[in-house]
């Protein structure tokens, strides 16, 4: 099989995506269906870097696969969360007042210090920049459809896989990853989230799977769609769980299996309280941080604590959006794909929510996942491990009587109780 993978270098910031001469030759006389999954997925990032990257790139993408002899489809990938002003989100592309082209000429011509001063009353109603570009992306992938197989594929929130290449497999602090690690690792000591949402997650592989089915289905139609075809990649409803039993579960999980060495005691305050966060914030991420960077400091070692803190509150920023709103996806066209694969491609294409397994079975693995394939920990550490966070769960127990004793031993003394007695 892989004497049949051809690989390019390409980058999409480039016209013909940096192919030329007999790389270019190749892919436009011998390709049949495109992915085109390259994009920043930076929610924090610039505008400009997002237009030139998810939109620019994308009518790159497009430019190239117009050249191709044998085009029988080019699936765009989106996310689900592109068109969020929607309380319900159904697999069509939804309208919006700016339009793709506008946005290109104004990204090639604007200098980035006056674009970065706009961009705030640019995205409206969008949270981020990415959210933007791959709305802005999706109208231009629409307008090609006469002329083009375009199809519009939308995943929701990636998460470490069910099944393929290994249960629990996972590449990237991206998503549900990198917020696993920090709680576990204390280093997150407080979450907005609205315990009452569903959480929007699909594994990896199920997503994968589905994509590979959507050309296939799409090519054996008789008759062309009206309209762009677009599929919602979501979890199936009733396999969703709500965001307060992912949080008590993962607490649950990481007592079984907790990660070496971590930073303090993994209990974070889960919340919607911006004001009680806040304080969470203050109190427990950056007072430690200063605290530890000064140790490094006389110690004479690297600091670096503050440097991580800004980045957790830079992600957690962007993040809460997510987290504290709530959305209807309708995945009609995705679900239906399923139904229509026989018995010998459903057991190659996985990609049926209604798995024996549980949801506590798949959150094992995530977390299992998360040791061996992002912090390379090994299976032997775990009862040291549980060691030390019982350890740790002494020492928080304690630093936080010590600290609201405190707290309360002032409060009555400025207020003068304590002279009564």
């Amino acid at each position: 099989m892989l004497k049949r993978v051809t690989i390019y270098q390409g980058d999409v910031t480039f016209d013909q995506l940096g192919l030329s001469g007999e790389s270019l030759k190749h892919v436009t006389e011998n390709t049949n269906i495109v992915f085109h999954m390259a994009a920043t997925l930076k929610l924090e990032g610039n505008l400009r870097d997002a237009i030139d990257m998810n939109l620019l790139g994308t009518r790159r993408a497009l430019n190239v696969a117009k050249e191709m002899k044998q085009l029988e489809a080019f699936i765009h990938l989106s996310t689900a969360f592109c068109n969020c002003d929607q309380d319900v989100m159904y697999e069509k592309v939804y309208e919006f007042p700016h339009k793709p082209e506008d946005l290109m000429r104004l990204a090639e011509w604007m200098d980035v210090k006056t674009l970065d001063a706009i961009t705030p009353d640019l995205l409206k109603p969008h949270p981020n920049t990415y959210t933007y570009s791959k709305r802005l992306a999706e109208l231009l992938v629409r307008d090609h459809y006469e002329s083009m197989p375009v199809i519009i594929a939308r995943p929701s929130i990636v998460s470490p896989a069910a099944y393929e290449p290994l249960p629990g497999w996972v590449d990237n602090l991206n998503g549900p990853t990198g917020l696993m690690i920090g709680c576990g690792k204390g280093v997150i000591r407080s979450v907005l989230v609205n315990q009452q949402n569903k959480a929007e997650v699909i594994p990896v592989d199920y997503a994968i799977n589905g994509l590979i089915v959507i050309p296939y289905e799409f090519n054996k139609q008789a008759k062309r769609p009206t309209n762009v075809p677009v599929y919602n990649i979501t979890n199936a409803d009733h396999r969703k769980m709500t965001m307060g039993t992912v949080v008590e579960m993962s607490k649950r999980i990481n007592k079984q299996f907790p990660f070496n060495a971590g930073l303090w005691y993994p209990d974070p305050c889960v919340t919607t309280n911006q004001l009680y966060h806040n304080f969470n914030v203050a109190l427990f991420h950056w007072l430690p941080a200063y605290f530890l960077d000064f140790l490094m400091l006389i110690l004479g070692q690297k600091r670096f604590m503050l440097r991580v803190q800004e980045k957790i509150s830079t992600g957690l920023g962007v993040l809460q959006f997510f987290t504290l709103n709530a959305w209807c996806f309708r995945s009609d066209n995705y679900a239906s794909l399923w139904n229509k694969l026989n018995e010998e491609d459903k057991a190659i294409f996985n990609m049926n929510m209604n798995t024996e397994n549980t949801e506590e079975e798949y959150m094992i693995e995530c977390a299992k996942g998360a040791r061996k394939f992002i912090l390379k920990e090994k299976e032997e550490d775990l009862p040291t491990a549980r060691v030390h966070m019982k350890i740790q769960r002494v020492v928080d127990v304690v630093c936080k009587t010590v600290i609201v004793g405190l707290f309360f031993y002032y409060l009555l003394k400025w207020t003068g109780v304590l002279a009564i007695f």
